[in-house]
């Protein structure tokens, strides 16, 4: 998996690049791992690294799930994504793109979390470990990524909150069993420096 965590980042800078320098989507290559031609959900995330500033968050678009995509061609779609279509932010520039890291997390499949009473969350979700999905009538659903709890000091109720939010629900959400909270594992993978050595982050 390291391997292939390294070859996707290496992979979404490439199809960065290439999009940002000629308007042109690549294609998969043929020599990828074989374990990258499996179906898989996958999230790209950009920070921008300004001399002397902690990193700003530039975009991060992905999919849980891509039935018929491989985690090749999906990682290759989220990239692309993440720095035209992420709403939250203008486009990435090719100028700014040697202050950018590149970020990539393989998602497991998500599995609805059962309980009879919301407070037993507490005790099953790990910070730091599980990615969340909230989810209500099919329609409103909201993912937070593994690191997101982290990077921001959140306790488990504030991730509850916070991916309630992101669904479009009101933050205390969880707290009504007409709300599928599901949890996923993500393994991650990032440049430590802009185009630099890439590390894996999470603890699998």
């Amino acid at each position: 998996m390291e391997y292939s965590g390294e070859y996707l980042v290496k992979l979404a800078r490439r199809t960065i690049d290439t999009y940002l320098k000629n308007k042109t989507k690549i294609k998969p290559p043929k020599d990828a791992p074989a374990d990258l031609m499996d179906q898989s959900g996958v999230f790209v995330t950009l920070h921008r690294i300004d001399q002397g500033d902690e990193p700003v968050l530039r975009g991060c678009i992905g999919r849980i799930q891509s039935p018929g995509s491989t985690l090749l061609q999906s990682t290759i779609d989220s990239a692309i994504d993440a720095i035209i279509h992420d709403y939250r932010f203008p486009n990435v520039t090719l100028s700014e793109l040697d202050k950018i890291t590149v970020e990539v997390t393989i998602l497991t499949v998500p599995e609805k979390i059962t309980v009879e009473d919301p407070k037993e969350y507490f005790n099953i979700i790990k910070i730091g470990r599980h990615g969340l999905i909230a989810e209500r009538n099919s329609i409103q659903r909201g993912l937070l990524l593994p690191q997101v709890p982290v990077q921001q000091g959140w306790n488990v109720q504030k991730y509850l909150n916070y991916v309630c939010q992101k669904a479009g629900l009101p933050s205390d959400a969880w707290q009504d069993l007409d709300t599928t909270i599901s949890s996923f594992e993500g393994f991650i993978f990032s440049e430590i420096s802009p185009n630099g050595i890439i590390e894996p982050k999470s603890d699998h």
